[in-house]
């Protein structure tokens, strides 16, 4: 693939005051951020103007932490200021969207039938 993302910072609400370096990580497909010598990062699969959120992985060490979330809104910026549609594979990415009306606008329609199933 040779497309690459916007690399963003997002923050978190309450949970995490400090904002993580989220980068996009074409190569690998994956956006991803190195916290105390780990790495979490959310694989995407980019086709055309689509993408696929399909996995999410933030080491035990760090859960709790707003990291996952962190993860999320940079992915869900990146694709917005690109125009892509997104489709939710990953639990992670359909909950947050589920739960958040105002990033449901960038679901496609296959999106929006797993954030409503």
């Amino acid at each position: 693939m040779t497309d690459s993302l916007p690399t963003s910072t997002s923050a978190v609400s309450a949970a995490s005051a400090v904002s993580l370096p989220v980068v996009d990580n074409a190569e690998h497909r994956r956006f991803e951020v190195e916290v105390d010598d780990e790495l979490a990062y959310a694989k995407y699969r980019l086709q055309g103007q689509t993408i696929r959120f399909l996995h999410t992985f933030v080491p035990e060490v760090l859960r709790g932490r707003g990291i996952a979330t962190q993860l999320i809104l940079a992915a869900l910026d990146s694709s917005r200021s690109r125009g892509l549609a997104v489709v939710p594979r990953c639990p992670l990415f359909r909950n947050y969207m589920a739960r958040h009306r105002e990033s449901q606008d960038l679901l496609s329609a296959e999106g929006l039938a797993l954030v409503n199933a």
